[in-house]
């Protein structure tokens, strides 16, 4: 489905669970797709955990850009989305989340659209070789939701301190990009998401 916001129009796929108990928004890094394997592996354990899962590709990737441009700008589309989306699926509880800056994204609205959980693949702490532009902030403006990150060992881009978040995860070895360390992600990630969506851990 197409999703017209303030930065134009966004490409959002969807999968589903027969009647979800659970809304989860995922979106790619900044020169980035939905289909980074990361994304997918969440996906489909979300749909296994009774959700609606929506890949949202963000209007500046749909117009062909590599850069999101305003951090404002790509919010206040953010929340169209959201907005959207949540008058489809109705009251359910919403989780979002994404890869590098997706993430950001999904930490810097998660109060405002009110997400009980934040699942940041790769968060960014800092660019690479510069720990003093720090993004910790951005981290902690998810302070009404359960943040949840996964990093790889290796990322040059920084790694959170675990005490800003609900859970920090590292995937030995691995840089910014996933290149394994897949079936890690779904061992950490399954018993948020089957709490969120009401249902009993297998753990």
């Amino acid at each position: 489905m197409r999703i017209d916001t303030i930065a134009g129009a966004a490409e959002v796929e969807i999968d589903a669970a027969d009647e979800p108990s659970l809304l989860v928004l995922l979106t790619h890094g900044s020169g980035g797709g939905v289909d980074a394997r990361d994304l997918l592996t969440v996906r489909d354990l979300a749909v296994r955990c009774g959700a609606a899962v929506a890949r949202v590709l963000q209007p500046y990737r749909v117009a062909g850009a590599r850069a999101p441009g305003s951090a404002a700008k790509q919010d206040a589309a953010w929340l169209e989305v959201v907005a959207a989306l949540r008058e489809r699926y109705g009251p359910v509880p919403l989780v979002q989340g994404g890869r590098s800056n997706g993430a950001r994204v999904a930490c810097r609205t998660a109060t405002a659209v009110g997400a009980r959980g934040v699942l940041a693949l790769s968060f960014p702490l800092h660019p690479p070789g510069k720990p003093e532009r720090s993004r910790r902030e951005e981290l902690l403006a998810a302070s009404g939701a359960e943040v949840v990150v996964i990093n790889g060992g290796s990322d040059p881009f920084g790694i959170p301190d675990a005490g800003d978040v609900a859970e920090l995860h590292v995937i030995q070895g691995q840089p910014h990009s996933f290149r394994r360390g897949f079936d890690e992600i779904e061992a950490v990630v399954e018993p948020w998401l089957r709490r969120w969506a009401g249902q009993p851990s297998r753990r």
